[in-house]
């Protein structure tokens, strides 16, 4: 099933069960998609533009999240931390710190990469074998690490 089907099915739910972060939530992901859809880049909206999609508007709730706990906006985070977790609801399960290292390992062996100079090939690499399974900040970390050992 597409994101947008699941997404339509959702909302009908979210509406009947008057679930006020959920409905909101999937009301901002519907926009996102029609937006997309709409943008004029003639882009067919595949799984991989969904997950990117998703991981943006996942990016931006926790930048929030963050600048509102510095603040002390404690309701405002909260709201923040419903739209991530139901967000994260629609993402693929995400790789644990230990299966990215070892994706990250066979794309060093696989660039013959020797230095933080070939940080571009084993990103490409390894971002290709993770798509939209873990954050691109966390794979650069992994790869900077390894690179610099």
């Amino acid at each position: 099933m597409s994101l947008e089907l699941k997404i339509n099915n959702d909302l009908k739910e979210a509406m009947k069960a008057k679930a006020e972060a959920r409905l909101r939530t999937i009301r901002s992901i519907k926009a996102a998609i029609l937006n997309l859809k709409t943008s004029g880049a003639n882009v067919q909206i595949g799984e991989e533009e969904e997950i990117k999609m998703l991981q943006k508007m996942l990016k931006q709730r926790r930048d929030s999240l963050s600048i509102f706990e510095q603040q002390g906006r404690t309701e405002l985070a909260q709201v923040e931390r419903e739209e991530i977790d139901i967000i994260e609801s629609y993402l693929p399960q995400q790789l644990s710190e230990a299966d990215i290292e070892a994706i990250v390992q066979e794309a060093i062996a696989a660039s013959g990469a020797s230095s933080i100079k070939d940080m571009g090939k084993v990103m490409g690499l390894a971002s290709k074998q993770v798509a939209g399974r873990a954050e691109g900040a966390v794979i650069s970390g992994i790869v900077k690490r390894l690179l610099a050992a």
